[in-house]
């Protein structure tokens, strides 16, 4: 009981910090361009994650084995993801990109059907049919029967990058790599990419200390400590089902972050589609609960 306690209080620290990346990002955003904000934290990601490598005596087998993997996995992520979600972000208010990311797991569900072959359940489906109502609500802005999307690209980025990012866990399933090594061999591989681009591109110039104090913030906790923490807490809880649902606290507390910090107001529009996004993922994950907790038993 003790380390399920620990658990949830690493659990709880992880959705705290991805709490404040929506607004951190925009934040961010008005500094500078998603290219330049990706250079910026992922080398201070990249950093934090090799001084933890180093302690935990893991640097012999980060520089030995594995490279191969990261070869692909380093360009899916965070070069593909994070530049496809910065986009979105620079386009969309935060609670809407913030809102459309969480379909990430739905988005998962229905490609695990052919990649590894598994069978979407009638819930599946009824819950990505209440998620995805939600996703219309939000990309509507309330319109949904006008079908006038208020910024159609910003959507779809948003919408690209959860099919990223399912697809890397799903390409990840047979990755044996220890987490913090991949992490950082993913990085190895990602850092080098982005400055390169980044020189090829219009968007070298100094953002100033508030731009570069931004996206010190998005490396160091979106994509460094609450990576650790949420490992913590999976490596320590004696059932998943016991932290999952921590995750639906994040939403809430980004939307109040976005309205006091960076002044955005709440539209009813995105109160509802969180609302049915919220409650198909919620669906999806009552059903699987169970087997997962009889597994783990």
């Amino acid at each position: 009981m003790t380390g399920d306690r620990r658990a949830i209080g690493y659990g709880l620290g992880a959705v705290g910090l991805w709490s404040t990346v929506a607004t951190a990002f925009k934040v961010a955003l008005d500094q500078m361009s998603p290219l330049m904000l990706m250079c910026i934290a992922s080398v201070v990601s990249w950093a934090l994650i090799g001084a933890l490598v180093l302690y935990r005596g893991e640097g012999r087998l980060a520089l030995r084995s594995g490279w191969r993997t990261a070869a692909w996995a380093g360009l899916m992520n965070p070069v593909a993801y994070y530049l496809v979600l910065f986009a979105a972000y620079d386009r969309l208010p935060g609670q809407e990109a913030m809102a459309l990311n969480y379909t990430w797991a739905l988005t998962m569900a229905f490609l695990a059907v052919p990649i590894l072959g598994q069978r979407l359940t009638r819930m599946d489906v009824l819950a990505g049919l209440i998620a995805y109502a939600g996703v219309w609500v939000i990309a509507t802005r309330g319109q949904v029967i006008d079908v006038n999307f208020a910024d159609p690209l910003g959507v779809g980025l948003a919408l690209v990058s959860t099919l990223i990012w399912a697809l890397y866990w799903l390409l990840n399933t047979r990755d044996h790599r220890p987490p913090l090594v991949a992490q950082w061999q993913n990085f190895s591989v990602g850092v080098p990419v982005l400055f390169l681009l980044l020189l090829l591109g219009p968007d070298m110039e100094w953002v100033g200390m508030t731009g570069l104090a931004a996206g010190v913030y998005v490396g160091l906790f979106e994509m460094g400590i609450a990576f650790v923490f949420w490992q913590l807490a999976m490596h320590t809880v004696s059932r998943t089902a016991r932290i999952s649902n921590l995750i639906f606290l994040s939403p809430p507390i980004s939307l109040l972050l976005l309205f006091f910090i960076v002044g955005e107001p709440i539209l009813p529009s995105t109160l509802v589609g969180l609302v049915l996004i919220l409650g198909g993922l919620g669906l999806q994950q009552r059903q699987k609960a169970p087997a997962a907790a009889s597994a783990q038993q």
